[in-house]
């Protein structure tokens, strides 16, 4: 069911998540905290892009 290609967006977003708690709890630096919480997001919708792109080129082939 997962991918390798997963496994790297979930790491990405664990990354940035443990680099904006960082930010906002031990640096206290709330803008940084916030932009790098907003990457959050992003990350996720470029992965569920990707996987749709690969799950309808899968799809297309066996067509």
């Amino acid at each position: 069911m997962f991918k390798r290609s997963d496994f790297f967006i979930i790491l990405a977003v664990m990354l940035s998540f443990v680099i904006s708690a960082y930010l906002w709890f031990i640096q206290k630096d709330a803008l940084q905290a916030i932009f790098t919480a907003i990457w959050i997001p992003a990350i996720f919708t470029f992965g569920i892009y990707f996987k749709l792109c690969a799950l309808t080129g899968a799809s297309n082939e066996s067509q």
